[in-house]
């Protein structure tokens, strides 16, 4: 028979990783323990922090206060006018002209028409570049009387119209009054209503129409011109001049015009 002591190694062996497994086991178990006695204990508060408390400061110097800003201006409201626009820039104006232009008309067409003795054609026409200055214009018309006179052209255009059918008379003529004892000096002025003779002396001047006059005569040897009112006053007239030359013009002149607008026949001579 064999003792005990001759237990098989294979049993031997069993055995230990037995007692093995209950020692970790229960050392588990301790821990276990261990862990809830830990955690059923209430919390333990923790230390109090004591801060030391610091010295009163010394007091400082009192700071400046800073100024106050200063104010701001009222601010302007009035709405401010607008800059009106830069006009356009102008257009250069013409040079002025130089020279005449003249636009010569009748009341009778056609009239035939000379400036300076030049004939320019039959009315209407017109006369370019003309000199400024004096001129003569001349006009002829079938069964009128021709028109002739001194016309004064200025630069640029200028319109002239003749008119045949209009009685036309500016005459005038430097003359002494003779009195009965002693004399005057005036002159004497035609137009289409009658004769005036303007002098200083306010007595002698005078005017009459055409209608009043019943003796227009001229005197070429003796120089003198007579006039003599209808049922009136008699005057006489002469000139300084060598002859009797400007009496004959005057005379002849108006002398026309009177027996045109009264249809009288030819004055006494």
């Amino acid at each position: 028979m064999s003792s005990a002591h001759d237990t098989p190694s294979g049993a031997r062996s069993g055995l230990k990783w037995a007692v093995v497994g209950i020692a970790v086991v229960a050392l588990f178990g301790a821990a276990a323990l261990i862990g809830m006695w830990l955690g059923g204990r209430a919390p333990e508060e923790p230390a109090a922090v004591v801060k030391p408390v610091p010295a009163p400061a010394a007091p400082s110097a009192p700071v400046a206060a800073a100024p106050a800003p200063a104010a701001e201006p009222p601010r302007d409201t009035t709405p401010k006018a607008k800059k009106p626009a830069p006009a356009p820039a102008a257009a250069p104006e013409p040079a002025a002209p130089t020279t005449g232009e003249l636009h010569i008309d009748s009341d009778v067409p056609g009239a035939m028409v000379f400036l300076d003795r030049k004939f320019l054609g039959n009315t209407p026409v017109t006369a370019k570049d003309v000199t400024p200055g004096t001129h003569r214009l001349n006009l002829t018309a079938e069964g009128y009387d021709g028109y002739s006179e001194p016309i004064e052209v200025v630069a640029g255009p200028a319109d002239v119209l003749i008119r045949f059918k209009e009685v036309r008379l500016n005459e005038a003529i430097d003359v002494v009054h003779k009195h009965g004892i002693g004399s005057c000096e005036g002159r004497l002025i035609a137009d289409p209503q009658g004769i005036r003779y303007e002098t200083t002396n306010k007595d002698d001047a005078f005017s009459i129409k055409f209608a009043e006059i019943e003796t227009f005569e001229v005197d070429y040897l003796k120089k003198n011109l007579r006039i003599k009112k209808r049922g009136g006053k008699q005057y006489n007239f002469t000139t300084r001049a060598e002859n009797a030359d400007p009496l004959f013009v005057f005379h002849r002149d108006v002398d026309k015009v009177r027996l045109q607008v009264t249809g009288a026949a030819p004055a006494k001579k």
